[in-house]
């Protein structure tokens, strides 16, 4: 047996450094998975050290109570292609490794094209339970299949039921055997449906368990706390207290002296290691450059989560951006998770929790809405509207950089969060889309998800936020949201009016509206507004100024109860009694009379009597403030979460009710098994008794929310459970098409740009995936005459002259035309441009043209002397054929190569004689004749209303003769020539057909 040091050097290879990650723990916490190396000996070392006896045995089949010198030379030393090893690391140690070996079929060390490896774990006893095992896992297959390894094989032991789990639980197809008194299991490493689903359920319940672990801490640190009042420590501190939170508070100031003391009435520490028990939340208010040292001491002690309000990071510059990524990485090496940094706090209204770890000074009231913010500013808007409102907010988060949670983690959370039924996300920037695309969608199947972007024309990322920027215009990024289910609104006013509809009201059946009111001119603002919004609304129903709250109830009732609609729009203006004084106005349009209160107590009761499935209902009122306040003030009666995990006792010196431990709201979805339970969705209970019904000072607003609604019912009716499924092909050969490129690749020079297929290299590679190509049909080539090119053409330009072409009517005098009747003439550069001939009856009428300027590749030699077709040619040649078709004609026989012709006279109207034509000479070039020959123009076809025509026609100089003719042109616009047919592989011998 070879020593360590006599064993044959494998080769090196580069370090895969896109092999590192970082992944969120079952119990919410993070880990770093990243290749093993030779300068990891010691790490190994000491991690087997801190492994149970049993956990050896597992691995190794029998006692092995310490790793040799050569045992850890081969466990570190990789080639990162048939040996490769992963460790999970927290902070600078070892908490788990994974490693495997390609084997041959008879389970010797292979090399490629081997498929097959032998896979072996190893997790440290306090570790294990994490789900670590099954993150290496999903890791590990996935650099197997990177280096086209297809398959792994395990040999367990039967006692080892947690590692067998692991196995059985990753959803890939696998076999399993009993041999020599182990288990053989054999792991298909292509991914299969279940085994995508298994692993993202793991995912969604370690991202969502990390928010819960900030969201509902047992207790809270303040870092950063002032001496003096004021400041931003200071003013969290009184924001926990004043909100009644029921765990501990804890105030944190490096500068205090010795001895106890206390800050807004809660002990106050020098460092977290004077508190003396566990903390779960770290709120850091302290200056940028002693963050670092705050953290460090935060992870010692093993705080859990940190929500950094501290400013200086990505927003300031490169400096700052820096700062940020050795903010995140220093945290994620203790495990733990950060909200910010330049974050504007959290915010949980449960009533278990009451965590307002934020700068908000008002507690906001507890409702069905989760928020998400990545701005401080819009969060604080967003608040505000929705307070003002009366709604209230499950949770709030703003994440200012959002350089570690993210809008994505606050997806997986409300995914299954009880207390939340709709989610309102301000973003400014999608860190990873197409993974905010597929938890966007799959949470909108539950329940509503409404965004409103910021940043969309910018085309950079806001300061702060380290992301790729995407040039995907918004239009694109806005279709692939709403395919996705997600409501996008356009402004901050149109997310909260929309998030309170959704939060209260129940979706609707489709898109028929029923209108009523007391103000016809209201009514029928409304119903213009639902024709805008494609909405399909009846005629609206006026009930007077003078209608009473019992008139309101008795048309709201009949409104829901009639199943030609899906929806009612109430309208409500300031009654007008028999005295002519209002009722519901107030001061200032606040509404504080008797009547207000009466009319919402009408339309609640209209809308608990109503028969059938529930319909949404929508108010819009004019200067009646009073009645919003009142149709928001009712107990919202939707099922709240179920109570699971315990809450420290508050302190006696914190403003909290009652000492006794609390119950935090946790994610209760059903799972049958840790690891290979998939989510069940648990749909948004729809209140039993009606809920707040929201009101709207303009009709455009509510029933632009309304129309929201409605969208998002039908596409959560058709496309929400069906989610579509990825077609099979059967006619799909990708090793011949494989094979095919390599041995194109083999026999050319292959560039840097790659290389060019010639006709039947394309149709074989396209055959291999399916796709039938049609032969390609070459045109006809143009027959050439016999006799040479006219010696004074030029062949020296390279791009001919633009022909014109024109014609003039015919004579009123003599019946003769000038130019002769389609005479065709190529413009050179210098010419004038012509004019058109003046609108006449006769047949025979014409008008000037020009054609397209693109010069051609390559003119031929020689001109063609077939006729040929205006609609046909597009790049004119420097020669033409002495034969025209129909509309064009050679110049006159026996005109002299320059020379002055009179045009024809211009017709006499009833007003006055005719007037005697002018002549402008001008030196043409004809395409048909002789060059050098002169034209003359007669100043009679110029006409104010027949100018220069864009419209170009074309000399029919090089077309095929099989082609047919251009019809005579009209004054109209002409209509866009069709685009060539785009065909598929090389062309033939000549130029390929082109049609519509």
């Amino acid at each position: 047996m070879q020593s360590a040091s006599e064993q044959p050097e494998q080769p090196e290879h580069a370090y895969p450094d896109h092999w590192e990650a970082d992944v969120v723990l079952r119990d919410g916490g993070t880990a770093r998975i990243r290749p093993i190396t030779a300068d990891d000996a010691d790490r190994l070392v000491g991690f087997y050290e801190h492994v149970s006896d049993e956990s050896k045995y597992y691995r190794f089949f029998a006692p092995y109570p310490r790793l040799s010198a050569k045992d850890v030379h081969r466990f570190t030393h990789h080639d990162f292609v048939d040996r490769v090893g992963l460790a999970a690391t927290i902070g600078d140690d070892f908490i788990a490794t994974v490693r495997y070996d390609r084997i041959a079929p008879d389970g010797r060390p292979a090399s490629a094209p081997a498929d097959e490896a032998e896979v072996a774990f190893l997790v440290q006893d306090a570790h294990q339970g994490r789900g670590v095992a099954s993150a290496l896992l999903e890791h590990i297959a996935a650099v197997a299949r990177e280096r086209g390894i297809r398959r792994f094989a395990a040999e367990v032991l039967p006692a080892n039921t947690k590692m067998i789990k692991v196995f059985t639980d990753a959803g890939y197809t696998q076999k399993r055997s009993f041999e020599d008194g182990s288990v053989r299991l054999h792991l298909d490493l292509e991914p299969t449906d279940r085994s995508m689903a298994v692993q993202r359920a793991r995912e969604q319940r370690a991202e969502a368990r990390s928010v819960q672990r900030l969201l509902a801490p047992g207790s809270v640190a303040v870092i950063g706390v002032g001496r003096a009042p004021g400041g931003v420590g200071r003013t969290v501190l009184r924001n926990l207290l004043t909100a009644g939170y029921r765990g501990t508070v804890h105030a944190v100031n490096k500068n205090l002296g010795e001895g106890p003391h206390t800050l807004e009435g809660v002990p106050a520490h020098r460092g977290l290691a004077d508190i003396g028990e566990p903390v779960d939340l770290a709120i850091v208010a302290v200056p940028a450059d002693q963050v670092p040292a705050a953290v460090a001491d935060c992870g010692e002690h093993g705080v859990r989560g940190l929500v950094v309000l501290s400013a200086g990071y990505a927003e300031s510059g490169a400096e700052g951006r820096e700062r940020q990524r050795a903010l995140v990485r220093q945290a994620r090496s203790y495990g733990m998770r950060i909200i910010g940094p330049n974050a504007f706090g959290i915010i949980n209204t449960a009533e278990a929790v009451r965590l307002n770890a934020s700068l908000a000074p008002q507690m906001p009231a507890a409702g069905r809405i989760g928020l998400f913010a990545q701005s401080g500013a819009i969060g604080i808007a967003l608040l505000a509207g929705l307070h003002r409102h009366g709604a209230g907010v499950s949770s709030f988060i703003s994440a200012g950089n959002r350089a570690d949670v993210s809008g994505n983690d606050l997806l997986q959370h409300w995914y299954d969060d009880p207390a939340t039924d709709v989610v309102l996300l301000y973003l400014e920037s999608i860190g990873n889309p197409r993974k905010f695309t597929r938890l966007a969608r799959r949470t909108a199947a539950v329940k509503p998800v409404v965004v409103v972007k910021g940043a969309r024309h910018s085309g950079s990322a806001p300061p702060g936020h380290r992301v790729p920027v995407t040039r995907v215009p918004y239009a694109t990024v806005s279709a692939l949201l709403r395919q996705a289910g997600v409501i996008r609104v356009d402004t901050i006013t149109e997310l909260v009016d929309t998030g309170l509809l959704l939060a209260d009201q129940p979706l609707p059946a489709g898109p028929r509206v029923a209108i009523l009111g007391n103000s016809e001119s209201l009514g029928l603002l409304a119903y213009d507004a639902c024709l805008t919004e494609g909405l399909r609304p009846q005629r609206p129903l006026d009930l007077t100024t003078g209608a009473t709250p019992d008139d309101f109830r008795a048309a709201l009732a009949a409104a829901l109860a009639d199943d030609g609609c899906d929806a009612v729009v109430v309208t409500a203006i300031p009654r007008v009694g028999e005295d002519g004084a209002g009722e519901g106005g107030g001061e200032g349009g606040r509404g504080t009379s008797r009547g207000v209160d009466v009319l919402a107590a009408a339309l609640r009761a209209a809308v608990a009597a109503a028969p059938g499935p529930a319909k949404p209902v929508v108010v819009v009122h004019v200067e009646m403030g009073a009645l919003a306040e009142a149709l928001s003030a009712v107990t919202r009666t939707r099922p709240t979460g179920t109570a699971s995990v315990a809450v420290a006792p508050p302190q006696a010196v914190a403003p909290a009710p009652t000492p006794t431990p609390a119950l935090v709201p946790e994610p209760a979805a059903p799972r049958a098994a840790a690891d290979s339970a998939v989510p069940v969705p648990v749909p948004a209970a729809e209140p039993t008794t009606p809920g707040a019904i929201p009101a709207y000072p303009a009709a455009e607003r509510a029933v632009r929310a309304l129309a929201e609604s409605v969208r998002y019912a039908d596409w959560r009716r058709r496309s929400a459970t069906d989610p579509g499924r990825v077609p099979e092909f059967d006619r799909i050969d990708e090793s011949a098409a494989a094979g095919l490129i390599a041995r194109v690749l083999r026999t050319r020079d292959a560039h840097a740009r790659g290389v060019t297929l010639d006709c039947d290299e394309t149709t074989d590679l396209l055959g291999h995936y399916g796709i039938r190509v049609l032969p390609t049909l070459p045109a006809p080539a143009p027959t050439r005459p016999s006799g040479p090119p006219p010696a004074s053409v030029s062949r020296s330009r390279s791009r001919p002259p633009r022909p014109i072409c024109a014609t003039a009517p015919t004579s009123a005098a003599s019946g003769s035309t000038w130019p002769p009747r389609g005479s065709c003439a190529p413009r050179t550069p210098n010419s004038p441009r012509p004019s058109a001939s003046p609108r006449s009856s006769s047949p025979s009428s014409r008008r000037w043209c020009r054609a397209a300027s693109t010069p051609s590749s390559a003119p031929p030699s020689t001109p063609p002397s077939a006729p040929c077709s205006p609609s046909a040619w597009r790049v004119p040649p420097p020669n033409c054929s002495a034969t025209c078709p129909t509309g064009w004609s050679p110049p006159p026989t026996g005109t002299p190569p320059t020379s002055s012709v009179p045009s024809a006279p211009r017709p006499s109207s009833s007003a006055g004689a005719a007037r005697r034509p002018s002549t402008r000479p001008r030196s043409k070039s004809c395409c048909c004749g002789s060059p050098g020959s002169s034209t003359t123009i007669p100043r009679s076809s110029r006409s104010p209303s027949n100018r220069w025509s864009s419209r170009r026609a074309v000399c029919p100089c090089s077309a095929p003769a099989s082609a047919s003719p251009r019809p005579a042109l009209t004054r109209h616009r002409p209509r866009p020539a069709p685009p060539p047919l785009l065909l598929i592989g090389a062309a033939g011998p000549g130029p390929p057909v082109r049609g519509s």
